[in-house]
């Protein structure tokens, strides 16, 4: 992790301290960055891009939030202005105007503290972190009731990790140490865990290709081998809260977006793992209709058309193997028994494709 400029200097045996686990650390952060905020920063250029580090990014929200989450149950989305502080890789500090606003479906009803659209101005991104970066989906913990929120939160991210480890065509990432301040003071200061979701934009443009606004798709339409690898993806995390070829109110399709070019094959990229096995959240529900009887419980939900891909998918979930366990044991945001849970449920995922005779039972022959 980048060593950053206040409460963090190593001794003779170059130890760091902890920031994650020291609450008085976080308290210190408030301190500092909001000052950051009224003082200014220099103008220190960065040109790394977002979403190339995985280190947690620290930074400060100060806008109206209680005027954003006040709007939660009703139709209207206004933006607040507000400040965005931040430390970079390299320790520099910056100061952004920001926009924010809600955003969401059911995690606005559902959650307290949904999930918000920061919105920079190009002009003042230049040079910094955040550099070709406009309208940005933040994901925020739901609630403040207990600490499964936020860890839910960060198992959510490990789902988009493990699938950028699998896969360019997917949303990238960035975890955030995040310090709210709600400026009209209605609302207590909270530090907590977020992270930011790549633009479709920015990553139609990384994979050259459009995002295809469709009512529905034909399975012979997509790229059987992607399409393949992302249904035994969703096996591995336990979800089934999905559909790459139809969606609701005439929008395709569900909990997928769609991308393509007129000569290539479609191509989909998931985004919500919320109601998956490996994320578990308090308001995910039994999909009956679709097979699941326990909460974590896989069903496979792979098209039988793709079959002929499966052993393809199986290699490469093979060879990603030590990876795939390496993303969760690294992830050290998580909690000790949580990563173990969450390595034991892959294992039985492991424990699946590596016997031809399950493979058949559970996944070639449960396809749809």
């Amino acid at each position: 992790m980048p060593q950053f400029p206040f409460g963090c200097e190593e001794d003779e045996r170059g130890d760091q301290d902890q920031w994650n686990d020291d609450r008085g650390g976080d308290q210190q952060l408030l301190v500092l960055l909001a000052a950051l905020l009224s003082a200014g920063a220099p103008d220190a250029a960065e040109r790394n891009p977002l979403f190339r580090d995985h280190a947690p990014l620290k930074a400060v929200l100060s806008a109206p939030i209680s005027q954003a989450y006040a709007q939660r149950l009703s139709d209207v989305s206004l933006y607040f202005p507000g400040q965005w502080a931040y430390i970079d890789d390299n320790g520099a500090k910056h100061r952004l105007q920001v926009s924010i606003r809600l955003r969401g479906n059911f995690r606005r009803d559902y959650c307290e503290l949904p999930p918000l659209r920061l919105n920079f101005k190009k002009s003042e991104v230049k040079g910094t972190l955040f550099a070709g970066q406009d309208k940005l989906k933040l994901v925020a913990h739901c609630r403040d009731r207990s600490d499964r929120y936020e860890q839910n939160l960060i198992k959510e991210y490990l789902a988009y990790r493990i699938l950028n480890m699998l896969t360019d065509i997917s949303y990238r990432v960035r975890l955030a140490r995040v310090t709210y301040i709600d400026s009209e003071k209605k609302q207590q200061d909270r530090v907590q865990y977020a992270f930011f979701i790549e633009h479709k934009d920015r990553l139609a443009a990384r994979i050259g290709r459009t995002e295809q606004e469709i009512e529905s798709a034909e399975i012979t339409a997509i790229e059987p081998d992607h399409l393949n690898l992302l249904s035994m993806f969703q096996y591995l995390i336990g979800n089934v809260d999905f559909s790459p070829i139809a969606g609701s109110n005439g929008e395709c399709c569900h909990n997928y977006a769609m991308f393509g070019t007129n000569a290539d094959a479609l191509v989909p990229v998931p985004y919500d793992f919320d109601f998956s096995g490996i994320v578990n959240a308090p308001n995910a529900e039994l999909d009956t209709e679709r097979g699941v009887e326990r909460m974590g419980q896989r069903v496979y939900r792979g098209y039988c058309e793709n079959n002929d891909a499966v052993e393809g998918s199986v290699a490469t979930f093979e060879q990603l193997r030590e990876a795939l366990y390496a993303v969760v044991g690294e992830l050290e945001e998580l909690e000790p028994g949580i990563r173990r849970n969450i390595t034991s449920y892959m294992d039985e995922f492991y424990e699946v494709i590596g016997d031809p005779r399950q493979v058949e039972q559970q996944i070639t022959g449960k396809c749809i």
